[in-house]
């Protein structure tokens, strides 16, 4: 749930990926990626 929550907003630009907590960080990048998203994570 966390992790949807910090991948909608890195897609929004509220949050940059390498603000997004690092136990979350492969969740939220598996998102993005499924959503055709994944260069949002880089850092």
């Amino acid at each position: 749930m966390m992790a949807m929550f910090f991948a909608q907003r890195v897609i929004l630009g509220k949050t940059a990926y390498k603000d997004v907590p690092t136990v979350l960080k492969p969740q939220v990048k598996e998102l993005l990626e499924e959503s055709g998203l994944g260069y949002l994570a880089e850092e």
